[in-house]
């Protein structure tokens, strides 16, 4: 089974990331963009046949490890 998290700022949370990506693009010719945000996919293959199972473990690593919920969101995708 995968487990696919991706992890993401908070609205409102600065994204220094995503401005640069955002200029260098503008550079690079394409307009009209507006705003850029930047997150990370993390994919996981755990050994379990429960999907239920699999979300609550990777809900607990999300929260321990994986993002700062401070100032980070994260969603999960049990396939």
């Amino acid at each position: 089974m995968r487990a696919r998290v991706l992890v993401t700022l908070r609205p409102g949370v600065l994204d220094p990331q995503g401005e640069a990506v955002r200029h260098a693009l503008g550079t690079l010719g394409f307009a009209g963009i507006e705003a850029v945000r930047q997150g990370k996919l993390i994919e996981i293959d755990l050994a379990r046949s429960d999907p239920a199972a699999a979300a609550a473990e990777v809900r607990e690593m999300c929260e321990k490890l994986l993002a700062n919920t401070v100032i980070e969101t994260y969603s999960i995708e049990i396939a």
